[in-house]
């Protein structure tokens, strides 16, 4: 996820980590949670008409947090996000998420035949999101046509890629891999 420069990690509600020391998806999933009920932060966010805005989070025990506006219409294409797990929470709108109810290979593919059945859709209104695991590939999409949707986003351990794709109808193809530095 992109940051514009100098743009400072904001103050976010503190989560308690997973004994190990690294969250675990319940406490990205709470701390998510909290941090989409905080209304003070969710209205400090800048809105563009154009297209998506965003803040770095502190996130819990490490993790790697966001908080995102949607504009009408916006979404991110189908993607995952590697070896990271994660949860995100509509703070306000909704958010519509397609994701894949199967675990696809990691490495040494380009192109997959996806089996019927495996599309799942999920419509996330203010106060409801999810965790998942490593390799989730899905699409977030704001689908509303007049109004904004803003979310929290948290991952564990921070981002070490994010891998992008494009589909048509069963076939899902890696078209390319983003690094930190490439959104950072």
């Amino acid at each position: 996820m992109p940051v514009p420069p100098g743009t400072p990690a904001a103050p976010a509600p503190a989560a308690t980590p997973a004994p190990s020391g690294a969250p675990s998806r319940a406490d990205l999933l709470d701390f998510v949670r909290r941090t989409a009920a905080d209304a003070e932060l969710v209205a400090s966010l800048p809105l563009d008409p154009e297209g998506r805005t965003w803040v770095r989070l502190a996130g819990p025990g490490g993790s790697e947090a966001w908080l995102i506006g949607w504009p009408p219409g916006t979404g991110t294409g189908w993607h995952d996000h590697a070896e990271s797990v994660g949860a995100f929470v509509t703070a306000s709108g909704e958010l519509r998420e397609s994701a894949l109810a199967a675990r696809l290979p990691a490495d040494g593919w380009k192109t997959l035949e996806l089996a019927d059945g495996i599309d799942r859709e999920r419509n996330l209104p203010a106060g409801t999101g999810r965790s998942f695991g490593r390799h989730h590939v899905h699409e977030v999409l704001n689908a509303s046509a007049d109004a904004h949707a803003i979310s929290v986003h948290a991952y564990h351990p921070p981002l070490p890629q994010i891998r992008r794709y494009s589909r048509t109808g069963r076939v899902l193809r890696l078209e390319h891999v983003e690094r930190p530095e490439d959104w950072q």
